[in-house]
């Protein structure tokens, strides 16, 4: 496998007090650069959310140093493989939290959800009395979710609480299972679900990722594809870089279906933000698209291209 997807991508997190981020944030970066490292780290007081990419030697040596040096905890991690890089440079963000809920120090209640191992999962959510939520994005769910789950339809993490409190009278009495792309979300939705006074509260662990990565998919219940958060888009049921593409004007992925759809041009407009643009930010667009074009004749990569920018 490694011979065909030269690089090695992790995702991770870890809740974990820190004190001084700039000094950690220093050391990552340092050792980074110099292994040729890139990807998006975010570091805060109550602990630590990246996704990286590299040669798998790179990557495996940074990975003793985050659990050795960086965390000294346990680390909710989970690799993949690719062909091409998933990020072109290293960016290490010093935020309020690692992952925006916007409730106050959630991640630091004490009660727990249920974990469910991934092969536990579909037998679980086939139950009539669980009601099974989706708490990605909107446009992460568009292109795949599992069967029967519902969806928010919220464009943050942070619009979750106030769709929580407009429809929690539907789901009284009732379990609740939670997923969400590699599980981090899921920490902070299932305990902020446990603090409102539901009482069976489950947690897929490791998430959609950690689900993909184990089970078979044509007898699963998942659907479609898994949106990431780097240049691969989305994954396929086998972790493998998936058909959608990103419409650059909106940043939301596209499935192939989309870029068929008479509102697709490419950089321009898809059919998600077609009717949300006007005139002059479509020749804007236009004129971006263009100068991406001269330079990759020019065998250049424009930076508006790259996926993290």
């Amino acid at each position: 496998m490694v011979e065909m997807n030269k690089f090695k991508i992790i995702s991770f997190y870890a809740f974990i007090h820190f004190d001084d981020l700039q000094f950690i944030s220093e050391i990552i970066k340092n050792e980074c650069k110099k292994s040729k490292i890139a990807g998006l780290v975010i570091l805060a007081k109550e602990g630590i959310n990246g996704t990286l990419s590299g040669l798998e030697n790179d990557i495996d040596k940074f990975k003793e140093l985050l659990s050795k040096k960086i965390c000294k905890c346990e680390i909710n991690l989970k690799e993949s493989f690719s062909k091409i890089p998933a990020f072109t440079k290293i960016k290490v963000k010093i935020k309020n939290e690692i992952v925006t809920f916007g409730i106050n120090n959630i991640s630091s209640y004490s009660k727990k959800a249920h974990y469910v191992e991934p092969n536990e999962w579909d037998n679980l959510i086939s139950k009539k009395d669980i009601i099974t939520i989706d708490t990605r994005n909107d446009y992460e769910v568009r292109i795949g979710t599992f069967k029967g789950s519902i969806n928010p339809k919220t464009k943050s993490f942070r619009e979750f609480p106030d769709w929580w409190i407009k429809n929690k009278e539907k789901f009284a009495g009732k379990s609740i299972a939670m997923f969400c792309t590699g599980g981090i979300r899921c920490e902070k939705s299932t305990k902020y679900l446990l603090k409102e006074g539901v009482e069976n509260v489950y947690h897929l662990k490791g998430g959609i990722l950690n689900y993909l990565k184990t089970q078979e998919n044509k007898k699963s219940f998942w659907n479609g594809e898994c949106f990431v958060f780097d240049q691969r888009v989305s994954v396929d049921g086998n972790l493998n870089k998936g058909k959608s593409i990103l419409c650059f004007a909106c940043r939301e992925p596209l499935e192939p279906k989309d870029v068929k759809n008479p509102k697709y041009e490419e950089g321009v407009s898809c059919p998600q933000c077609y009717d949300r643009s006007n005139d002059f930010k479509k020749n804007n667009f236009r004129e971006r698209q263009k100068q991406i074009r001269l330079a990759l004749e020019r065998g250049e990569t424009h930076l508006k291209i790259l996926y993290n920018e």
